[in-house]
């Protein structure tokens, strides 16, 4: 069984930094995505970056483009998020999930975490 786990959230100032982990267990092959999406309140869920395992390609939303960055640790079925240069916008639960392949939308990955909290003050 697939399970997805999240760490890293918190409080932080505008312009800080934050950086999260999501432990992918259950996950077989090497052929898989991890996208991360976040949420906030009274908005939609927001596709924000994607890695895929078998070349590391990626995707980032453009609200995110030249902050994010994302890495993998496939022996260790980890994927990070780096947040740089954070805003109050960015103020959302993050969650990471699993699919074959890297989606923008959230309708087809299969497996999802729980979540992290973001709060970014201004």
């Amino acid at each position: 069984e697939v399970q997805l786990e999240e760490s890293g959230g918190g409080l932080v100032q505008t312009g800080g930094s934050l950086r999260l982990s999501c432990a992918a267990s259950g996950v077989t092959g090497d052929d898989y995505a991890i996208g991360w999406f976040r949420q906030a309140p009274g908005k939609d869920n927001e596709g924000v970056s994607c890695i895929k395992s078998s070349d590391n390609s990626t995707w980032f939303a453009d609200s995110v483009k030249g902050r994010f960055a994302i890495s993998s640790d496939s022996a260790k079925r980890l994927v990070y998020l780096q947040m740089n240069s954070l805003k109050p916008e960015d103020t959302a639960v993050y969650s990471c999930a699993a699919f074959s392949a890297c989606e923008v939308v959230s309708g087809p990955y299969d497996y999802w975490g729980p979540g992290t909290q973001v709060t970014v003050s201004s």
